[in-house]
């Protein structure tokens, strides 16, 4: 009894710490609920890896935006040069013959090439003026080329130079007010030479359809320029008030705020 009463003493005394350390066994080490340490290191993985799948996203944006920024540079760029070879060019046959007669035949592949890749006035080049050679040596295809020429050196230097965060002001200043003379100058020579082509589409019937014919549909070319030429009432008042608000607003500073209905 003695021996089980000292053996309770001696482990009431280890409870109590009053027994020397070598003698009182350690406590249990403590143990974590299954999976709690895992989980906890699976989040901050998981944090880990989202951050690094947002960061290669971003990373991927901003390669394709480089890739784009130098994509548009050079296209903008090679513009710029285009029309200035059919400026040179221009100038050096007005220099030589002394007149705009056979201008157009001489830069005319060049003219198409540069505005078919732009995608833009593809109509007055290859349905009006390439189609009706007729034409070909008005005052009128005259004008407009030259407008075209000074409008599209000075638009495509413009994006050059602002896509490279370095435009002059004179290449700003040209775009927001040679406009102001250049694009009624250069619509009027568009509808001259439409007016001009009334004529001889009306004799030929070219691009238009008769009755009676398989498809029993009719289209009449001469109807259609008519129709083209009182589309630039509506439209041109548009885009030159658009230009002059954008005049406004980039070279002395005035936005208006629309509000909402």
């Amino acid at each position: 009894m003695r021996g089980v009463g000292s053996l309770s003493a001696l482990s009431g005394d280890c409870q109590r710490g009053f027994s020397p350390a070598p003698a009182c066994a350690p406590p249990p080490p403590r143990v974590s609920p299954p999976g709690l340490g895992q989980t906890m290191a699976s989040s901050e993985e998981d944090g880990a890896g989202g951050g690094s799948l947002e960061e290669k996203e971003k990373g991927r944006k901003r390669r394709l935006g480089a890739l784009a920024t130098a994509w548009l540079i050079g296209y903008n760029i090679a513009m710029t040069a285009g029309w200035l070879v059919l400026a040179i060019a221009m100038a050096r046959f007005y220099m030589q013959k002394g007149t705009y007669k056979g201008l157009y035949k001489t830069i005319q592949k060049t003219l198409k090439f540069f505005q078919t890749f732009a995608v833009s006035r593809i109509f007055m080049v290859w349905f009006i003026t390439h189609s009706i050679k007729q034409i070909q040596n008005e005052e009128s295809v005259i004008l407009y080329l030259v407008v075209w020429t000074v409008t599209e050196i000075t638009r495509y230097s413009f994006y050059t130079f602002n896509l490279l965060n370095h435009l002059p002001y004179f290449i700003k200043w040209a775009r927001y007010n040679f406009f102001i003379i250049l694009y009624p100058v250069g619509v009027a020579g568009e509808l001259l030479t439409i007016y001009a082509a009334l004529p001889y589409v009306k004799k030929t019937g070219i691009f238009s359809l008769r009755l009676p014919n398989k498809y029993n549909v009719s289209f009449d070319y001469y109807y259609f320029l008519i129709i083209v030429m009182a589309s630039y009432i509506p439209l041109f008042p548009q885009l030159y008030f658009h230009m002059l608000w954008q005049r406004r607003k980039v070279l002395h500073g005035e936005v208006t705020v629309e509000k909402d209905d």
